[in-house]
């Protein structure tokens, strides 16, 4: 695939981004290692999410929550997917490599791994999106639990602002047309699926 010439993203929003790190220099340590296990480990939070989407579906018996629920994994892995595919077009190289004063709070990436836009907040945004159709109180906290995702990549040095955003939009752009599709078409498919081997981990 041909590569975009360099994204200069210091140029977009690096003053942003400078604040951010300045605030985490002179946040609570308490604070900033929260924020940092967050950013690294917080994709957890959604796994879980996604597990009980579906013990919720596999004990209500409808076969449209089971597809809707088994979607949300599906679409995460579309989203991380696309994600890549438009990282692998543009080099935009990671901003604590460019902005290097003050120091980031976690190690910075090495050359090569591109930071336009951002896996981790696009995964969280799709996670969200796809968890929001299937249970709204539930896709509330996984909404919120995206943004402070997003948040935690920038403050940890990993991000600009703009590589969270465009992650967000890109996570949601996939997730949200493969559940309509899912809530559509999927139904009989899981009927299908309860007559089989699979019956146990469709239906209680």
């Amino acid at each position: 695939m041909t590569r975009l010439a360099a994204l200069d993203g210091a140029s977009i929003d690096g003053s942003l981004y400078h604040w951010f790190i300045t605030r985490a220099q002179h946040a609570p340590h308490w604070f900033d290692n929260l924020v940092s296990f967050y950013a690294s480990y917080g994709l957890g939070l959604f796994a879980l999410m996604m597990v009980w989407c579906w013990w919720q579906a596999r004990r209500g018996r409808s076969a449209t929550a089971m597809a809707m629920a088994l979607a949300v994994p599906v679409a995460v892995v579309l989203a991380y997917v696309a994600n890549d595919i438009v990282k692998s077009v543009f080099d935009e190289p990671r901003p604590c490599q460019v902005i290097t004063s003050p120091a980031t709070i976690q190690p910075c990436p090495g050359v090569g791994d591109w930071a336009f836009p951002s896996n981790h907040s696009a995964i969280a945004a799709a996670a969200a999106a796809a968890i929001l159709m299937v249970d709204r109180r539930l896709g509330a906290i996984a909404v919120l639990a995206a943004l402070v995702m997003g948040f935690s990549r920038i403050w940890v040095g990993a991000h600009y602002p703009h590589d969270v955003l465009v992650g967000f939009a890109v996570g949601a752009a996939v997730a949200v047309p493969l559940m309509l599709a899912a809530r559509r078409y999927g139904p009989p498919l899981v009927v299908r699926l309860e007559s089989g081997f699979l019956r146990p981990l469709l239906t209680a």
